[in-house]
């Protein structure tokens, strides 16, 4: 049996190096080679189409998907039969799935024993996203908006050196939104590597270092947003990414067409 301890606040220097990774699931590849390092504290946000290898990217990272070959390396141990590495990751998944039966308090402190710690910490996000009056609902009578602000209290309330956030946003209200990017900001500036996906190109703008486009279990481009626009010479992060995405990419021309006269027609006899 673990006794609790307090929250995790050592923040090795670690990096994390992925060789030549590769994931299928039957006959289809969805991680096709990839290498990767990730050594500098910040805000990388993995971007791609719907079925491009995102969420498969992180749970290898994870140790939740077992990748058919190439390593992750965390800190210069390969995390193959390893999970000590993971006391040093936070994790948000893009659909939590919660045991319906227990209420917010009840599984906050769940969390907390799994993970062999004791702290309030989780005060401050239940404060700040306001869920103070939900306490002792049951997880299965929440709406979906009030779930992920379960979800991300979880990730955060642990001082975890690494954040791996999977569409984090999905269902905030403008309040809880404008609450999670302060928070991001913050832990950022505490020197964290937060990882997220997201489909959301605000988000991406507004707090990403670095963006890694995969397409087709590949990277397909990695830089800063403005390498990004510099490179696809467009304005915009959403017509960069289309023009990724569709390389004879067109505006639809909206010019305003000149009407037809209207032709008087002939009167109908009885």
């Amino acid at each position: 049996m673990f006794g609790r301890t307090s929250l995790i606040i050592h923040h090795p220097s670690t990096m994390i190096t992925i060789h030549n990774l590769i994931k299928s699931y039957g006959k289809l590849e969805v991680l096709r080679g990839i290498h990767l390092e990730l050594k500098e504290p910040g805000v990388t946000a993995i971007l791609g189409p719907n079925g491009s290898g995102k969420t498969t990217l992180l749970k290898c990272l994870l140790g939740m998907v077992i990748p058919q070959h190439g390593q992750i390396i965390f800190d210069g141990r390969d995390i193959r039969n390893d999970w000590q590495y993971r006391r040093y990751l936070s994790y948000a998944p893009q659909i939590a799935k919660f045991p319906n039966n227990l209420t917010i308090l009840e599984f906050l402190e769940m969390i907390k024993d799994i993970r062999g710690v004791s702290s309030t910490a989780e005060q401050r996000y239940i404060h700040l996203f306001d869920l103070a009056s939900h306490l002792k609902m049951r997880l299965g009578t929440l709406s979906g908006g009030t779930k992920q602000k379960v979800n991300l209290t979880a990730a955060l309330m642990f001082d975890a050196p690494y954040l791996f956030l999977d569409e984090p946003i999905a269902g905030l209200d403008p309040v809880a939104l404008i609450r999670f990017k302060d928070l991001l900001k913050e832990e950022k500036a505490k020197g964290k590597q937060i990882i997220l996906t997201t489909h959301i190109m605000s988000i991406v703008e507004d707090l990403a270092d670095e963006i890694l486009f995969i397409l087709d279990g590949k990277i397909y481009f990695r830089g800063t947003l403005s390498e990004l626009l510099e490179r696809y010479q467009e304005p915009t992060i959403e017509r960069a990414i289309a023009r990724i995405l569709n390389p004879g990419f067109q505006d639809i021309d909206i010019t305003p067409q000149p009407r037809e006269n209207l032709t008087s027609q002939p009167e109908m006899s009885n």
